[in-house]
């Protein structure tokens, strides 16, 4: 016996649902995204075939390749804290609004005094921001920030992971949190002994886990384990 063809039409799908979720998913992308601000310089390092990538939770020296260093931390907290602490060291005042802005930084190249004006600068302005002469490292004078930065920096870090490792361990959960890892990003240009100089304030401060930033050839971003002891 055959079967009677179908009397209704080709069966439709209602899209409308669709459409309409994926605007609220837009514009709740679009309110809630915090926009990433432009790094003050850029730096192409060299090539390797690690493929690990680089921690979200960092504290990063990046010098390009006129010997320049650039300082960065990815907590905003930890950064806070580490800026309120050279401060207080270096007799150099920052109001509460200027510090909150700073935590929005991915990096600074600028003499500490020079800061408070780099962190009112415009977007556009940081650019081309004068004095940009990196970060100082001198041992002679000495006026050190970099070391300073890297010491205190680092400290703020564990400190923010320390704790907030232990509130969720008292609620008797888990913690899947990076511990914070240090790194060095250099152009591929940069001569070996302006590397070396920020090498040495890390073994002087007793630093010696670090990872050396590389491009993986062919294209991205990876990391390779740096001197250990």
């Amino acid at each position: 016996m055959s079967k009677k063809p179908s009397k209704g039409g080709a069966p439709a799908l209602d899209m409308t649902p669709m459409v309409d979720l994926a605007f609220l998913l837009v514009t709740f992308f679009m309110l809630t995204a915090s926009f990433r601000m432009a790094e003050p310089v850029t730096v192409d390092p060299p090539s390797s075939i690690g493929q690990v990538d680089l921690p979200d939770n960092n504290i990063l020296v990046t010098v390009d390749d006129k010997g320049r260093a650039f300082f960065g931390i990815s907590n905003p907290t930890a950064k806070m804290a580490a800026l309120r602490e050279m401060s207080a060291k270096y007799k150099v005042p920052f109001t509460e609004e200027q510090i909150k802005k700073f935590s929005g930084l991915p990096s600074i190249g600028v003499d500490l005094k020079d800061l408070p004006r780099y962190i009112d600068a415009k977007e556009e302005q940081r650019k081309t921001f004068q004095p940009q002469k990196g970060i100082p490292l001198d041992t002679i004078i000495p006026n050190n920030q970099l070391k300073d930065w890297i010491a205190l920096g680092g400290k703020n870090a564990v400190l923010v992971y320390n704790d907030a490792k232990k509130k969720v361990e008292d609620l008797n959960q888990d913690f899947k949190g990076e511990k914070p890892r240090y790194a060095i990003k250099a152009s591929s240009k940069t001569k070996y002994i302006y590397v070396k100089d920020v090498v040495k304030n890390f073994t002087d401060l007793k630093i010696y886990q670090f990872n050396l930033i590389t491009s993986l050839e062919g294209g991205g971003t990876v990391i390779n384990p740096g001197p250990s002891k």
